[in-house]
């Protein structure tokens, strides 16, 4: 994977397999490191899978006998000096944690972030996500729960509209905090 954004996607489908109701995804860029924290209240996985997790021919999927989402990401965050960690417990979630130094010639490009998001907001609208991106400059946060608690049971957060307003809505967020001068 080419896009920090698409090794975010991997891990969130991973937690949608794993019975997620609620996803937080935290991206902090503070310097030049950029560091992504993904937090799922999904079926967890027990320490012995979690040892094994980062190993590309380990996976628990039925359709082939590797598994790259993880490696892949582990090995993107370690090539541009950053870090990765995992951690897990049965039944009550799972936390990856990936770290870049963005400065770093070998640090993948950031990507779609926000298309990524809303992508899965409007796939998945019975998950509630948060999604936030701080700065030294300010912070953004967006939740699926306010957003679902204004529309009521009558609007899906896959109405056009609605995803037309998401978009709109972060972008002005994450454009405030790039005008914000400390």
């Amino acid at each position: 994977m080419f896009e920090i954004s698409l090794h975010i996607l991997d891990i969130l489908q991973n937690s949608i397999k794993a019975g997620a109701s609620l996803i937080t995804v935290r991206l902090t860029l503070k310097g030049n490191m950029l560091t992504v924290v993904i937090e799922d209240n999904g079926c967890g996985m027990s320490k012995e899978f979690v040892a094994r997790v980062c190993d590309p021919f380990v996976t628990t999927r039925t359709t082939r006998k590797v598994g790259m989402g993880i490696s892949l990401f582990k090995a993107g965050a370690e090539a541009s000096g950053g870090s990765f960690s995992i951690h897990s417990r049965e039944g009550v979630g799972t936390t990856v944690t990936a770290v870049f130094d963005i400065s770093c010639i070998d640090c993948p490009p950031l990507g779609d972030i926000n298309g990524t998001m809303i992508s899965q907001f409007v796939c998945h609208p019975e998950i509630d996500f948060i999604y936030s991106f701080t700065t030294d400059k300010g912070q953004m946060e967006f939740d699926t729960r306010a957003v679902k608690q204004v529309l009521g049971d009558e609007v899906s957060l896959d109405t056009p509209e609605v995803m037309q307003w998401m978009q709109e809505s972060i972008k002005e967020e994450l454009e405030q905090i790039e005008a914000n001068v400390n």
